[in-house]
């Protein structure tokens, strides 16, 4: 992909170079980020100049919609099909497969009779090579040290400082780099999937790809136990998408079940499946228990194409090596929330996080680090605005105690929480790192008073310092946190500020506010 990339954008290519192509460009993302779906516009843009025929204007999936990116893809592919159609009819020997039947499973399952000495709850796939650093293909186990609660017991949300020992496995990482983690599903979820199922959960198979070209999953051992296949790899707590829905109505036996299937996989029931899956987030699993009988007639050759796999999580790392050596801190927020259904909706990788006791026995967490989307300048008189609110203050926490351990001054630190005495994340070390003058630290508590007071209240407060630290002694600018209101209000407050204290204009704040992202002074970590 990086390689089309860079071609399709070389600067000498002529106008025409694509003039016999017809083309359409489907982009999928999410519009509470600042750049939503970019890469499918600039790509939609760049056919157009080489000389490229649009089918179809550019299509804009998001994920923010209610009815997620189905809303734009639908209607979007219906065109599609009668313009392509049209181009390019179907061959006289062809026919579409009808409604209702499915398409073969992308794998074949094959039980094993007895159970293989290699089948085994633990099956380690995740074996760290010394000479490479681990991957995703090949995780570091590492030991869990720590998983300490660092709020109040009585605020409202749990948040844990976790530590890891790395020692040996070859990781290194710098400020602003993630670590991903991969989590695992409930012992008392995998039980119920697979009663559900009526799988045998100690059972073991082997998997084989039905075309040639197909490898089978890397993170699978062969032979696979299926309570291995279960709680280290299929989703089943996922929210399933509307396709989960087509796949089952082809599987269910049940007229009764298939008919309400049907309808929330066609177009026609975007807003009921919505109402029923998507705004309650009701897992896999639960949608699986309202159809009994669909689930246990699935056959399990198809569950790797009904059920996605369980995606790595990605926590900023909250410690620098220099500090810390061998060891690896992270802060998870403990993800649970209400919604119209009786339990409450917990996040896996968190809450499985925050289940692990080291103290009780020895516990190990497959993951591996890569580059964050944070870089800090290296020169020692560079100064460095950081703004964090919640647990957006893990990455600086790593920056701050590596620029210190260098002996780089100018750490300005933005750190916003609700409460001074339940949320304050490292009071301690920050104040301690404020006696010895490494630190300024600028706080907003948004609770202690009648008025809310937000990170970007204290920014505008001390608009005359932000003003010269930038504009004067050419400071980087850092913001991390979640990515709905915050990342906004905070760009206005800096255009705010360049306008009072810079004397711009309204269009020049915004170009010097476009400047300074342009050239990695001003960077971004927010999450939705």
């Amino acid at each position: 992909m990086k390689n089309f990339w860079r071609f399709i954008f070389r600067k000498h290519l002529p106008s025409t170079s694509l003039c016999q192509m017809d083309f359409a460009v489907l982009g999928l993302g999410d519009s509470s980020y600042a750049k939503f779906n970019f890469v499918a516009k600039k790509l939609h843009r760049r056919l157009l100049q080489l000389g490229g025929t649009a089918l179809l204007p550019v299509c804009l999936g998001d994920e923010q919609h209610e009815l997620g990116p189905d809303a734009a893809v639908d209607p979007w592919l219906h065109d599609l099909w009668e313009k392509v159609l049209g181009l390019y009819p179907m061959p006289l020997d062809l026919s579409v497969t009808p409604p209702g039947v499915p398409l073969p499973s992308k794998f074949t399952m094959q039980f094993l009779p007895e159970t293989p000495r290699t089948c085994s709850e633990e099956q380690r796939v995740t074996r760290t090579d010394p000479q490479n650093p681990p991957s995703e293909l090949h995780p570091f186990l590492a030991p869990m040290v720590t998983n300490q609660r660092v709020t109040g017991p009585s605020h409202f949300q749990d948040v844990r400082l976790i530590e890891f020992d790395i020692a040996g496995s070859g990781i290194s990482f710098a400020a602003g780099d993630v670590v991903l983690i991969q989590p695992q599903n409930a012992a008392s979820h995998v039980q119920q999937f697979c009663q559900v199922l009526g799988l045998d959960p100690e059972q073991c198979f082997t998997l084989q790809p039905r075309e040639p070209d197909v490898p089978c999953p890397t993170r699978l051992p062969q032979p696979c136990s299926v309570r291995h296949l279960v709680s280290q790899y299929l989703d089943i707590v996922g929210v399933p998408r509307r396709s989960f829905f087509e796949l089952l109505a082809c599987l269910s036996p049940s007229e009764l079940e298939r008919d309400k299937l049907l309808e929330l996989s066609s177009a026609a029931g975007q807003e009921e499946l919505s109402q029923y899956c998507s705004r309650p987030r009701r897992t896999a699993l639960e949608v699986l228990c309202d159809f009994p009988c669909t689930a246990a007639a699935i056959p399990p050759d198809y569950l790797l194409d009904l059920i996605p796999p369980i995606r790595p999580r990605a926590f900023s790392i909250a410690s620098s090596l220099l500090a810390h050596p061998s060891r690896l801190q992270i802060l998870v927020a403990v993800v649970q929330y209400q919604t119209r259904l009786r339990e409450p909706r917990r996040g896996l990788c968190s809450s499985w996080l925050a289940s692990l006791h080291p103290g009780q026995g020895p516990v190990q967490v497959p993951l591996w680090v890569r580059p964050g989307g944070l870089t800090f300048p290296e020169t020692a008189d560079t100064p460095v605005i950081m703004v964090g609110p919640g647990t957006g203050v893990a990455p600086f926490r790593a920056a701050i105690q590596e620029r210190v351990a260098q002996s780089q001054a100018g750490n300005f630190l933005f750190f916003g929480c609700r409460w001074r005495d339940q949320d304050f994340y490292w009071e301690a070390e920050w104040k301690e790192l404020e006696k010895r003058g490494c630190l300024t630290l600028i706080t907003a508590f948004s609770r202690e008073q009648k008025q809310k007071v937000y990170v970007q209240h204290r920014l505008r407060e001390l608009g005359p310092l932000v003003w010269e630290l930038l504009d004067r002694q050419g400071a980087y600018f850092y913001l991390a946190g979640n990515a709905k209101y915050m990342p906004s209000d905070v760009s206005e407050a800096l255009t705010s500020i360049f306008q009072e204290e810079g004397g711009l204009s309204g269009p020049d704040a915004a170009a010097y506010l476009a400047r300074l992202q342009r050239t990695l002074r001003f960077q971004t970590e927010t999450w939705a």
